[in-house]
């Protein structure tokens, strides 16, 4: 199963490279499934995967322009905060055994798992609407009015990387294009510097709870990052809008084996 996970790692890079997004958020069932670890322990490996790809993607995207610092500012501060308040203090307080209905007993492994598969749908659902062609509202709201909405986003976004240690990238770029108006190009580009440094500084919150084997995360993440690159070079023979919505109902597809999975266990 191994090597499987693996060859798995370096399709998470080649789609990110190829579509722009979305493929980390294979990342927590491939750590579960193909390699064995224990789901909240998926969850941190994956913040360390999403964080360090999503930052080459980002550091490309600013040497040609496309990262709104101001953006990342905005929506940074609040969700860098959730994120690490999430990660060193209510993640590690989850207990093993959450509550027995009828018998049945909700453990931490279970919610998680369950709580990732409804956001596989929410994202697959996303991505095969195409949310890419978001354009701007034509109404013009307050400046204060936004300030609390970005606010909101910034939180929301941090509660799904910190429990989940997904990017988020399906609920940031169009908030950016719709509160912030950015073109989608930049959009995508802040996009990925916000993921990295909600990540990374998830990731960081982490350190002392879990014993993290070093040698397998930075060997996967490398091997992810290498798939980043091949992704990149076949976008230029494949247009990845082509490939988005059929990738999207590949995670509809995944999202609904989870929950099958995990309720016959």
């Amino acid at each position: 199963m191994e090597v499987l996970g693996y060859i798995a790692s370096a399709l998470i890079g080649i789609s990110l490279g190829l579509i722009g997004g979305g493929g980390s958020i294979l990342t927590v069932p491939v750590m579960v499934y193909l390699f064995g670890i224990q789901p909240l322990l998926a969850t941190s490996y994956s913040l360390f995967i999403v964080g360090s790809t999503s930052l080459i993607g980002a550091f490309n995207n600013y040497r040609k322009g496309l990262v709104n610092m101001k953006a990342v500012l905005l929506f940074g501060i609040t969700s860098i905060i959730t994120v690490f308040i999430t990660r060193r203090f209510i993640v590690s307080a989850i207990p093993k055994n959450i509550v027995t209905i009828g018998g049945f007993t909700i453990t931490e492994s279970f919610l998680t798992m369950m709580l990732f598969a409804l956001l596989m749908l929410i994202a697959s659902i996303s991505m095969i609407r195409n949310k890419n062609k978001t354009t701007p509202l034509e109404k013009e709201y307050p400046e204060s009015i936004i300030f609390f909405e970005l606010l909101g986003y910034g939180i929301g976004i941090g509660l799904v990387t910190g429990l989940l240690g997904a990017g988020g990238g399906f609920l940031l770029i169009p908030a950016l294009v719709l509160l912030i108006k950015l073109p989608m190009n930049k959009a995508i580009g802040t996009s990925l510097l916000i993921i990295a440094l909600n990540s990374l500084i998830g990731f960081i919150g982490d350190i002392g709870h879990f014993r993290i084997d070093w040698y397998f995360l930075i060997k996967t993440t490398c091997i992810a990052t290498i798939g980043i690159f091949i992704g990149g070079l076949i976008s230029r023979k494949i247009p990845g809008e082509k490939l988005k919505k059929g990738f999207g109902w590949f995670i509809f597809i995944m999202g609904t084996y989870i929950i099958i999975k995990e309720i016959l266990r």
